[in-house]
């Protein structure tokens, strides 16, 4: 299961993953600036302290300090001096008399706090006692919270190059990872566009080093899937060729026998016997007409003309309909040419017309009509046979799969030859059971003209 929180697609990802890299970046360098500059403030402060201290050190009485305000005192870093007796009992002087902080036991630096406010966090610095025994002490207090703030502050502006970069980054990373996904959606592209027939590779050059692995990778399976179609072609061609020949021979001594057939029970077997290899060599050639439509598609030589097409459709079927007393008609106002292979077209159309004839009643009516619908050219071929259930429509273009109460003699492969004759040359097929009679309507949709 895929967390929720990680997305998938892979520009998301970079930019999540680079907008926490920015932000750690930020991080470290606020902390590294805040620990660098907190060392170099505090050493330069104290020096300062330190100076100010020994200067008024010197002197045997309290000197004359410039007073120093609270703001002054808070806001702007200003030392505060404070000048105690010898014995640190009472205060001589003071910059800024409001501060209430005692003299510090010892000397040096001290952090001393008031309160729990930041205003309240000093820097001392007490000076030692002077070699005279009355010699007063001397002590600087520096307010800590402005200390801290001017470090802050330094920190945060060290970082703010980083901050500003993330914008552009963003966009740099966007302007990268787009350049990218074309040439990715081009390979896309290139793998949706291949047909069953004339699988090529996908080109290697134009895709990032990352990705050609896998685009290598699909070359090599389908490489093994192009070898394993043509094997399964050869197979099925080589199968119905050497199968054509014997029943051929079959059939014509069951022609022979028929005459020397004797009367009575003889002749209804004979006669299953005859449908039966009538049916097995249908199917033989169905085989055959299927192996050349999963071959790699003839360039089509010119417009080829629908309506002559499909007269000459109807009249090599003629044979099977009178056979079957099915008055097939054809009618055809429409001038409809079509770029594509003649031998498709005729494959699609003899299929849809042999499939009528084969399921229309017994002394019925198919008709095949070339005509326009809303302006787009299409050839329909209807039967009054008894149709195909609603749920099995788009099953019956499956290879061998036949709709249930199918009449005997069909192979199933039919309509899936028609539907890749189809396929391969950008016409579609739509099965319809008919609404204002009984039986199937089987339109193909035809290109426009231009």
């Amino acid at each position: 299961m895929r967390p929720p929180l990680r997305p998938r697609s892979l520009r998301a990802r970079l930019l999540l993953w680079l907008v926490a890299l920015h932000l750690v970046a930020i991080a470290a360098t606020v902390w590294f600036s805040y620990v660098a500059y907190g060392r170099l403030v505090n050493s330069f402060m104290d020096d300062q302290m330190r100076l100010v201290a020994d200067s008024h050190a010197t002197h045997h009485r309290p000197p004359a300090l410039d007073a120093t305000t609270r703001d002054d005192a808070l806001h702007r870093g200003s030392f505060v001096v404070q000048v105690w007796s010898a014995d640190g009992a009472s205060l001589l002087a003071s910059s800024w008399p409001g501060l209430v902080l005692p003299l510090q036991e010892g000397s040096g630096f001290s952090d001393v706090h008031l309160g729990s406010g930041s205003d309240d966090a000093w820097r001392v610095y007490t000076a030692k006692a002077g070699s005279q025994a009355d010699a007063p002490r001397v002590q600087v207090v520096q307010n800590d919270g402005f200390r801290r703030q001017r470090i802050v502050r330094r920190a945060l502006f060290e970082s703010l190059p980083i901050l500003l970069m993330l914008p552009v980054s963003l966009l740099i990373l966007l302007l990268i990872v787009s350049a990218a996904s074309r040439s990715l959606r081009a390979v896309a592209r290139d793998v949706a566009a291949q047909e069953e027939g004339e699988m090529v590779e996908v080109a290697v050059a134009r895709v990032p080093e990352e990705i050609a692995p896998l685009v290598s990778a699909y070359n090599s399976l389908l490489g093994r899937l192009r070898k394993a179609l043509s094997t399964q072609r050869r197979f099925m061609q080589d199968a119905a060729h050497e199968l054509r020949t014997p029943m051929a021979a079959i059939g014509l001594q069951i022609e022979n026998l028929r005459a020397h057939v004797p009367a009575g029970d003889a002749v209804e077997r004979f006669a299953q016997l005859e449908s039966g290899v009538r049916r097995a060599q249908h199917l033989i050639e169905q085989l055959l007409r299927l192996s050349r439509q999963d071959a790699p598609a003839a360039a089509a030589s010119g417009p080829v003309d629908v309506a002559m097409l499909l007269r000459d459709s109807v009249g090599q079927l003629m044979v099977l309909a009178d056979q079957r007393r099915i008055d097939v008609g054809f009618e055809g106002p429409t001038v409809a040419l079509v770029c594509a292979p003649p031998a498709d077209l005729r494959s699609l159309f003899d299929n849809l017309i042999d499939n009528a004839v084969r399921y229309a009643r017994e002394g019925g009516v198919v008709d095949v009509r070339l005509h326009e619908v809303d302006g787009q050219p299409v050839v329909d071929v209807l039967d009054d046979g008894p149709g195909i259930p609603p749920d099995q429509l788009q099953r019956v273009f499956d290879r061998f799969f036949r709709a249930a109460g199918a009449a005997p003699g069909g192979s199933g492969l039919g309509l899936a030859i028609a539907q890749a004759a189809a396929l391969r040359n950008g016409l579609r097929i739509e099965l319809a059971n008919r609404a204002d009679a009984r039986g199937l309507r089987a339109r193909v949709i035809l290109p426009r003209s231009s």
